[in-house]
């Protein structure tokens, strides 16, 4: 069956290049004129689509923090065991890490580029998503889903478990999405003793 190509905005096209441009680069060092020419129009017409680089930033960082935002929300009101739960959570960042590895990457690497407002404002987001993801871990250790661990600890070795997935993955390496999200799952869950 033929993949259907989706035609990107003119702004559309310019954030997707702009998540690929400051994956390879970094924010401060990608300029508009190379983002210009990575787009394929003049530096001086950039700016009848977006304001700034500053804009493109604030756009993909806070894209990506309400996809996860939206996530865990339905995943807090769905009729399956804590388990599960972080299993779907799991199976979720992965998901979106490899169908948005630029955009994640500059999300994980240059979100401390935004203003001091909009930095604020993502962190806020950030820090209730973490609050959020925990409270389900706490909720698991009540139920005795989880033996009895310090959430922090529980916490951030999951996500920074899942941060390397963006360095790491790739098609040829054999290994699917499916395949990768249930592996992470179990060793984070049960460990590697067999």
């Amino acid at each position: 069956m033929p993949t259907l190509k989706v035609k990107l905005s003119k702004r559309e096209l310019i954030i997707s290049e702009a998540s690929k441009l400051f994956r390879e680069k970094g924010f401060g060092g990608s300029s508009m004129r190379d983002l210009a020419e990575k787009v394929g129009i003049e530096a001086a017409s950039m700016y009848h689509h977006i304001r700034s680089k500053d804009e493109i930033l604030e756009e993909i960082c806070f894209e990506m923090a309400h996809r996860y935002e939206a996530q865990l929300s339905e995943t807090e009101v769905q009729d399956i065991s804590y388990p599960e739960k972080i299993e779907a959570l799991i199976a979720f960042h992965v998901q979106l890490i490899i169908d948005n590895a630029n955009a994640v990457s500059v999300v994980n690497n240059d979100w401390k580029y935004l203003s001091k407002e909009r930095m604020i404002a993502f962190k806020s987001i950030r820090n209730d998503y973490e609050k959020r993801f925990a409270a389900i871990i706490s909720k698991g250790i009540e139920a005795g889903a989880f033996k009895k661990v310090n959430i922090s600890i529980a916490l951030f070795t999951i996500l920074s478990s899942l941060r390397w997935v963006e360095l790491w993955y790739k098609p040829t390496r054999g290994v699917t999405k499916e395949d990768l999200a249930k592996d992470i799952s179990a060793i984070l869950m049960n460990g590697v003793k067999a």
